[in-house]
């Protein structure tokens, strides 16, 4: 039996933000992380991705769980594991251009995290300075600030120093 009316269309993924409008966006985990998971919620959320257009996820999540979930909603995902211990420059060196060719071939992305924490920001931030959309590090932190509607803490500011020492899209 298909879906009708609003409940068709999905739910907005928890502490969903665009980074650039209409082309980047971050969010929580579809579903919710840890003892908040719901697999109801994760499915309704994923249909709304689907249903916004959105091209591809990037999962920076560690662990491939419920990635199969993508694949049976429709919806295409890049898995790029990041955890607190990996080596950042050796990851935002091969994520950043994987990102940019997807976004300057027409696509919508949503990467998310398990949480919507310092490390999703702090990556979208990073991309922002990686590609040159915003020149420095601390408009860098402004401009995530606003548009997350959260202070970035050192975590997060080290991955925007990171992307600003990897060479950009211009010198690869």
């Amino acid at each position: 039996m298909a879906m009708k009316g609003k409940w068709a269309q999905g739910i907005t993924p928890r502490h969903f933000s665009w980074i650039i409008k209409d082309k980047l966006a971050i969010s929580e985990r579809p579903g919710g992380y840890g003892h908040n998971h719901r697999k109801v919620r994760r499915q309704e959320e994923i249909i709304w991705v689907r249903e916004q257009g959105f091209t591809r996820v990037v999962s920076l999540i560690p662990s491939a769980h419920n990635l199969h979930n993508y694949d049976e909603l429709g919806v295409e995902w890049v898995h790029c594991p990041f955890a607190a211990q990996d080596d950042a420059p050796r990851v935002l060196t091969v994520l950043y251009p994987q990102m940019r060719s997807l976004l300057t071939s027409g696509g919508k992305l949503l990467v998310h995290g398990e949480e919507l924490g310092d490390r999703v920001c702090g990556v979208a931030a990073g991309y922002l300075l990686w590609t040159g959309l915003i020149k420095t590090g601390p408009d860098t932190i402004n401009a995530i600030e606003k548009l997350t509607g959260r202070q970035l803490d050192p975590d997060g500011r080290e991955l925007i120093a990171v992307a600003g020492r990897i060479p950009g899209p211009e010198q690869t």
